[in-house]
């Protein structure tokens, strides 16, 4: 599929639309998805994914990778924070006051992922998919551990449509899995 633009006056969030586009009808083949089985058989750890935002688009990734079941142990996604807190073990003193947002909530996810599936890493993501009175622009965090060491990355994601956030994060958090075991 080619987008083009019809004229030059369309409006700049069709530019937004357009790139999101592409990144959501992109192949694993085009991200460092493919690595991360090799990496996983390689160092012999297991995977688990705590969701949020990206709704199971990070876990479809994931299964889309021949093998996968090879080390990916199995995810959830926790929506409210009942459900991080009752599933995840997310304290509610951390999670009510950021409305469940923030680097400190996306790490304890992977802490409670860990836990839950008996994984070596996990990777979580929490954000909001589409502007709120919290967030005008939406944005995502993103965390990968091990237990002892972790990386986090904040993603923002100006211009783009709900599916569209949840897919880009959904890429990104992969490609910081891939980093994070590259290290």
């Amino acid at each position: 599929m080619r987008l083009k633009k019809k004229n030059a006056n369309a409006p700049p969030c069709f530019h937004c639309a357009a790139t999101a586009l592409r990144e959501t009808l992109a192949s694993n083949s085009e991200t460092r998805m493919p690595n991360l089985k090799d990496l996983m058989l390689q160092k012999r750890l297991t995977l688990a994914v705590a969701e949020s935002l990206t709704c199971g688009h990070l876990q479809a990734r994931i299964g889309a990778i021949s093998g996968a079941s090879r080390f990916f142990l199995g995810g959830l996604t926790a929506y409210t924070l009942e459900e991080k807190e009752k599933l995840l073990g997310v304290p509610r003193e951390l999670a009510e006051p950021v409305d469940c947002v923030s680097e400190a909530v996306a790490v304890a996810m992977t802490q409670g992922a860990r836990t839950l599936f008996g994984a070596n890493i996990a990777i979580a993501t929490t954000g909001y998919a589409e502007p709120s009175p919290a967030a005008p622009v939406p944005y995502a965090w993103i965390a990968v551990g091990d237990g002892s060491n972790f990386a986090t990355r904040r993603v923002d994601c100006p211009g783009l449509a709900r599916v569209a956030v949840q897919e880009h994060v959904a890429k990104v958090a992969g490609d910081i899995l891939v980093d994070f075991l590259q290290t």
